[in-house]
């Protein structure tokens, strides 16, 4: 009995809470724990890497540098299709270009913790889900030496946080993803504002050119002035486009009667008709492929992200 009341104190000597959101947030653990999840995402680059043509797509950490440095001898192991075939019949041996590593860009976060981002019905809420995408990111960003900037919206205000390289910054990004993440789900009920269109906005005036944005949000509000703003971000940066959704945005729930509420209206529906189940699942992948086509449209890299898969396996960046 001694030993077993010495457990119970040391498993619950504070409250779970203090140590894991449930799902419901993202602690400051949490988010700090996605540091380990760099290596892996790293390792599932390389492995997708090699199935695919180099070149195919541009990424946001990895790659070539664009500015020439200079021109050397060629040496086993260069890629030929840097030899610079000029110089190489002028001198009669081959030479091959270098380039400068990029170094010191621009990596933004455009992270939407909207009430409406707040559900879930697979491990985590679409607001965790993202909250994570976003301190993995961060944390990809300090390991390749560029400057980690972030903007939480959470309906109605904005957090900005200019990029920097430093672990203070990190630090303090993550702490107010959290925070905000936490007292969401103490205002979701309350109706929304500002439109994420307005931080889009406020990035796409004091961005630079040639930086990175990854927009991490559910696009619930995909309407004429949020496009209007992400085509104009692209025109600047090469922008990420994040869709977080649940399973049950995918998959339509098990023939039965369900009762669905938030927070100001309660609706009961029937799942059980063949129809109603092609219908469901046809709205929400429309949805998806509206913002897809769009991103298409405009040049932007488009990727899904579901709650209940992890983080690096869908992370194709």
């Amino acid at each position: 009995m001694k030993r077993l009341k010495q457990i119970k104190e040391k498993l619950f000597s504070r409250p779970v809470e203090n140590q894991h959101g449930n799902g419901l947030f993202a602690t400051m653990e949490e988010l700090v724990e996605q540091r380990k999840y760099v290596s892996y995402l790293k390792q599932y680059k390389a492995k997708t890497a090699s199935a695919i043509m180099a070149g195919d797509v541009k990424s946001a950490f990895k790659g070539r540098g664009m500015e020439f440095e200079e021109i050397r001898g060629y040496t086993f192991g260069d890629d030929v299709r840097d030899i610079d075939w000029r110089v190489t019949a002028r001198k009669l041996t081959p030479y091959t270009k270098l380039y400068a590593e990029e170094k010191d860009r621009e990596i933004h976060i455009v992270l939407d913790l909207s009430p409406h981002m707040v559900f879930g019905t697979r491990n985590e809420l679409k607001s965790v889900s993202a909250s994570k995408v976003a301190g993995l990111l961060g944390w990809l960003c300090l390991e390749n030496n560029d400057r980690f900037g972030c903007i939480v919206f959470d309906g109605n205000d904005t957090y900005s946080f200019k990029p920097q390289n430093d672990r203070a910054n990190m630090m303090a990004i993550l702490k107010k993803i959290s925070q905000t993440g936490e007292n969401i789900l103490k205002t979701f009920k309350q109706p929304q504002r500002e439109r994420l269109s307005k931080p889009l906005q406020q990035l796409r005036q004091n961005i630079k050119s040639h930086s990175t944005v990854f927009v991490v949000s559910d696009f619930n509000e995909f309407d004429e002035d949020m496009q209007k703003q992400l085509a104009a971000l692209a025109k600047k940066a090469r922008v990420y486009c994040v869709n977080v959704f649940d399973l049950l945005e995918e998959i339509s729930p098990k023939a039965g009667e369900y009762l669905a509420e938030n927070g100001r209206e309660r609706l009961v529906f029937d799942t059980k008709s063949k129809e109603f189940q092609n219908e469901y699942k046809s709205y929400f992948a429309e949805k998806r492929e509206r913002v897809r086509d769009f991103c298409m449209k405009f040049a932007m890299k488009y990727i899904e992200v579901r709650t209940d898969i992890s983080l690096f396996k869908q992370l194709k960046i």
